[in-house]
């Protein structure tokens, strides 16, 4: 039965490493058919873990696994001869190709955009590179941390009186992805429209240019530079610090102590929960909190009346309670989830976010984060499991391009596949 979705009519070829495979993977829940082609003997990416039951092999790699749902997989090299004759086959049936390797190495293979539009002219190639194909940093190489530090996310990112620290997974890319798979998108309506294909460029610290579009604002409207404000709000003229997560008896909590307009429902809703407990301080207890101004209150008194008792009553019960209670009570605390807090978040469960996806191989069914939009029926979704290395090679090489069983086992001994 052929699939119904917004994208069920296109067909991309993803050459992506791991800069680019959330944008197959996005194109792939939209319902495009993605054909994964991978080195002989597997995609490099496939080594980065987390691995499935801490078991270090490229068909365990969780890492893998998430980022290339439902995709089709082959191996191809696409450096030899015979490679790149078979890969322009699979062009000439493709919609668009997806690549993330450094400007001008498909250009070097006779592979590249415009190599490739004499074979099929309406073509649309997608390119993730670190710097974009023009610039002086054009060829320089960039991984996760350089480009989280050009951008100007990494000064941002962390306490104010230590060195900025890095998100310990590699967003950057993950956003290039994204981007990515907007600018197919729409490239493949503008050729709906005008027949015409494109190459889309998409420049990775460009990508992150926009996550850090607030710091930018701020200078931009105040001549401000935005610096890291840690875990504390500070509040001006004084200076004064208040947490913004807090500990409690499992783990942490989100909750910000407003003063004025803010704060005048929360916090005396909180000074009547701390104070039937006995724990709310005099000071709490005839504040006129929607007078309170934080910025100028001594960070002693605010330490001593205020934040003390807070932290005091947080330390004694769990998220949930301090959850439950703050929605019943309109206070703003929130949990600070982990991973395990997320997968039994009771609104994702809800709302189905979660997609159970059976890995045959494994003999085990995982759980995935479900698709980017909820639509109605099967137009997006989660589309199955990563595909094993070459696992569809005699799919489309003999099914698709009419070679021979013979072929693939000659084609195997030469490496090319």
């Amino acid at each position: 039965m052929k699939e119904q979705s917004f994208l069920s009519p296109y067909r991309i070829l993803d050459l992506t490493d791991e800069k680019g495979l959330i944008c197959g993977k996005f194109l792939r829940d939209l319902g495009a058919k993605v054909i994964k082609i991978e080195k002989p003997g597997g995609d490099p990416a496939r080594n980065i873990g987390p691995f499935y039951h801490d078991i270090q092999d490229p068909e365990k790699s969780l890492f893998w696994f998430s980022l290339n749902t439902g995709k089709k997989g082959i191996t191809l090299d696409i450096t030899r001869p015979k490679g790149k004759e078979i890969f322009r086959e699979l062009v000439k049936g493709a919609d668009c190709v997806l690549e993330s390797f450094p400007p001008g190495t498909l250009d070097g293979l006779e592979l590249g955009y415009k190599a490739l539009c004499l074979i099929k002219s309406d073509l649309i190639m997608t390119s993730i590179t670190p710097f974009g194909d023009k610039g002086p940093y054009r060829d320089y190489k960039g991984s996760d941390l350089i480009l989280w530090a050009l951008s100007g996310l990494l000064f941002i990112c962390g306490d104010p009186d230590r060195p900025p620290v890095r998100i310990s997974l590699e967003q950057s890319y993950l956003h290039a992805g994204a981007d990515g798979a907007a600018g197919t998108v729409m490239a493949l309506f503008h050729r709906g429209r005008s027949g015409k294909g494109q190459q889309v460029q998409v420049s990775i610290l460009k990508a992150m240019e926009r996550v850090a579009y607030t710091a930018h604002i701020l200078w931009d409207a105040r001549g401000k530079i935005l610096r890291r404000p840690g875990s504390a709000l500070r509040i001006p003229p004084l200076g004064t610090k208040t947490p913004l997560i807090w500990s409690c008896k499992d783990g942490y909590v989100a909750f910000y102590l407003f003063g004025g307009a803010m704060g005048a429902v929360s916090n005396p809703a909180l000074t009547q929960w701390l104070d039937e407990e006995g724990l709310a301080s005099e000071v709490m207890k005839a504040m006129d909190w929607p007078k309170f101004d934080i910025g100028t209150t001594l960070q002693e008194d605010i330490d001593r009346h205020i934040v003390g008792p807070i932290a005091e009553f947080f330390k004694g019960r769990t998220k949930k309670e301090l959850w439950e209670g703050g929605i019943k009570r309109r206070v703003m605390v929130y949990p600070v989830n982990d991973a395990h807090g997320v997968l039994n978040d009771q609104q994702l469960k809800e709302r189905n976010f979660w997609a159970r996806v059976a890995h045959t191989h494994l003999e085990d069914t995982l759980d995935y984060p479900g698709p980017f939009i909820k639509v109605e029926g099967e137009l997006c979704q989660v589309r199955g499991r990563a595909p094993l290395i070459g696992e569809h090679n005699e799919e489309i090489y003999v099914n698709e391009l009419g070679l021979s069983g013979e072929d693939l086992v000659r084609l195997k001994a030469e490496g090319v596949i």
